[in-house]
């Protein structure tokens, strides 16, 4: 997993298991969570001050959707993957050429997603 190694990750997730689950995905290819937040207002926060590589975005935060963080990134520069279990369905058509992830995944499904985004798969 070298291609994955060392990248530091802002990953956004509301639910307390998931987020682990993700988390360990994440460690298991190699990558580095930079923080980990549950609510819009912290993940926006998070996107405008944090130092990482790429993001994994839940698309609803407990009721809130997080199209705004990933305005933030691109202004950013900063690449990120949607996690929804809406599918490329629940993203708006401002973002049809980002990267989506439909939950539930597994570490390889992730593991693709990621080389796609970050161009080396």
């Amino acid at each position: 997993m070298a291609e994955l190694a060392g990248l530091r990750v802002l990953v956004v997730e509301d639910e307390g298991g998931v987020a682990l689950l993700i988390e360990q995905m994440l460690e298991d290819l190699g990558c580095e969570v930079a923080a980990s937040v549950a609510t819009l207002a912290n993940a926006m926060t998070a996107a405008r001050g944090e130092t990482f590589d790429f993001a994994l975005l839940d698309v609803n935060l407990d009721g809130e959707f997080v199209f705004p963080v990933a305005e933030i990134l691109k202004v950013r520069q900063r690449p990120f993957i949607f996690s929804t279990g809406y599918g490329r369905i629940g993203v708006p058509e401002a973002f049809k050429e980002c990267v989506v992830l439909s939950k539930p995944f597994t570490i390889e499904e992730l593991k693709e997603k990621l080389q796609s985004m970050l161009g080396n798969g």
